[in-house]
């Protein structure tokens, strides 16, 4: 038992290199995602406990344009809600990948999901450009996989923002919202991504998702 536990543990992904680069989340903040998670989730509490991973496109050309729209606590544009949107990490098109947000942290980033999942944004205009940036993805599939060990996520549980609606995870109890979602990170450039992790881990990651019906 113990040579197993050992074998596990060896087998298991590094953490790679992180650049904790936080945006503000002070008191005033972290009472606006209680207050979020109260009347999306119906649970009042700015704490994360991660069951899922939701990758992302930042649709921008640059990390410092992503930074900002999350470092400005305000509205955001298209829903008009606080807190502002936000992701735990952005991945940069050099393959740096900066921590925005503890990952004990409720961050606003997918709708329906933000109570169970940690965000990675990618900077960069579409799944495509990403897939195709090397430095990017090695950084990108590294961080999830080690997320992924932490935090005892299989792959079923990685998706993109696209996905978010037929998620087992999803639940939103604002009825407007219920049926939101993105563009970024269809099903099938998630099955690209998803294929590269297998490939890449050492340990089994379990099945792919299995899409329930959304009903939108």
């Amino acid at each position: 038992m113990i040579a197993l536990a050992l074998a596990i543990a060896l087998a298991a992904p590094a953490k790679p290199h992180i650049v904790w680069k936080p945006i503000p989340f002070g008191a005033a903040r972290v009472a606006e995602t209680v207050a979020y998670s109260r009347r999306h989730y119906g649970t009042a509490t700015a704490t994360l406990n991660p069951r899922a991973i939701v990758e992302h496109v930042t649709a921008t050309s640059t990390f410092s344009s992503a930074y900002n729209t999350f470092r400005a606590d305000i509205p955001d544009a298209e829903l008009h809600e606080l807190p502002g949107t936000c992701a735990h990490f952005i991945v940069d098109r050099d393959g740096t990948i900066y921590q925005l947000v503890r990952l004990d942290r409720i961050c606003r980033h997918t709708v329906g999901l933000n109570w169970a999942a940690i965000g990675i944004e990618h900077v960069g205009l579409s799944d495509a450009q990403v897939l195709g940036d090397a430095a990017q993805m090695r950084a990108s599939l590294a961080l999830t996989l080690w997320l992924m060990s932490r935090y005892h996520i299989g792959l079923a549980n990685v998706i993109g923002h696209n996905e978010s609606l037929t998620s087992p995870l999803h639940k939103e109890l604002y009825a407007p919202w219920r049926c939101q979602t993105h563009a970024d990170w269809k099903r099938a450039d998630m099955d690209v991504y998803r294929a590269r992790l297998v490939a890449q881990a050492s340990l089994p990651l379990g099945p792919p998702p299995k899409p329930r019906p959304s009903g939108c």
